[in-house]
């Protein structure tokens, strides 16, 4: 795996990330509808273009298999290939933020508790939840 951060998000880099994430959030946001992913889809191609960091894991094919967004200290976006989960790729984006970025903060879905999870063993603690996420809709973050 390569990993680095992206200096020019072409469009063909979007696409490809819209994917990763599509892929991604089919697999761990169980609890979102049909309709609720495509409308949240409608504003990712915007996030990626906007994040501070965009840190992109190339598989050895040279495609992304994962990337992570960071805002300040702030972890906003984590995502990987369903093929790609238990394989330590997680792991190493999220040390990457913690290292690069100082990134120590971050917010996760109540829902998906694999995500949860995984952001406990490697250190994070819950010390705030919302009862609603940051577009209003009623999906309390940690």
């Amino acid at each position: 795996m390569k990993i680095f951060e992206v200096k020019e998000r072409t469009v063909l880099l979007i696409e490809q990330l819209l994917a990763v994430w599509e892929n991604s959030v089919r697999t761990t946001h169980l609890f979102l509808s049909e309709n609720e992913i495509s409308d949240i889809k409608k504003y990712v191609p915007q996030a990626l273009k906007e994040a501070e960091h965009l840190v992109v894991a190339e598989n050895g094919n040279g495609f992304p298999a994962a990337f992570m967004g960071v805002e300040g200290q702030r972890l906003e976006m984590l995502f990987l290939l369903p093929a790609e989960r238990g394989k330590g790729l997680g792991k190493m984006l999220l040390q990457c933020g913690i290292e690069e970025y100082l990134g120590n903060k971050l917010a996760v879905n109540e829902q998906n508790p694999l995500a949860k999870s995984f952001y406990e063993h490697m250190g994070f603690q819950v010390y705030k939840r919302t009862e609603l996420e940051e577009q209003g809709n009623p999906y309390p973050l940690l």
